[in-house]
């Protein structure tokens, strides 16, 4: 199934990349196994997209829990919790 990748601020400082269209294998199933995909990758995506860093997903324009399913076509969006001032 192909989905939308978007990546905001330090992530997409961290990954070179703002966007990208990617197949997932069958196995991917919910943002988060996208998230456990992209780490799988190693080097930079599995420092930036690690278990330990805090990253908010979003999963068409919507904050988003790890459990929420993907479908074709979907925006799969990744970036660092931001505050205001």
């Amino acid at each position: 199934m192909n989905i939308q990748l978007r990546f905001f601020a330090s992530v997409r400082e961290a990954l070179g990349t703002a966007n990208e269209t990617i197949d997932v294998p069958a196995h991917v199933l919910t943002v988060g196994d996208v998230q456990a995909f992209l780490r799988s990758r190693g080097g930079v995506w599995a420092e930036a997209l690690g278990a330990d860093r805090a990253v908010r997903i979003a999963c068409q324009h919507e904050m988003t829990a790890a459990t929420t399913p993907i479908t074709p076509g979907c925006e799969v969006a990744f970036f660092p919790p931001v505050t205001g001032g």
